[in-house]
């Protein structure tokens, strides 16, 4: 069973990979799991639209607050819409 959770995640986060790749217009091969989200040139606009399409690809809402302010790095962002999207399919 251990290995479905993680095979669910890796698949899960590939996904969320080509989603910001393809909404942050970034090469897919930049997004690594230490990249620092400063460093690719997400400019604020591009974050939200990335934001908007998580939502809307996972039926989850993801508000623009402290939490998505401290995000650093691929890492994080992938961290906490994985976060999001599992305590919504919990419900």
């Amino acid at each position: 069973m251990r290995n479905d959770a993680v095979e669910n995640n890796t698949k899960l986060e590939e996904e969320l990979l080509d989603l910001v790749a393809e909404e942050g217009m970034i090469d897919r091969d930049m997004l690594t799991r230490d990249a620092k989200l400063a460093d690719l040139d997400i400019a604020s606009a591009d974050f939200i639209m990335i934001l908007m399409a998580i939502e809307e690809q996972y039926g989850v809402y993801i508000s623009v607050d402290s939490e998505m302010a401290d995000l650093k790095t691929v890492g994080d962002l992938l961290a906490v819409s994985a976060k999001k999207i599992e305590e919504k399919s919990a419900e």
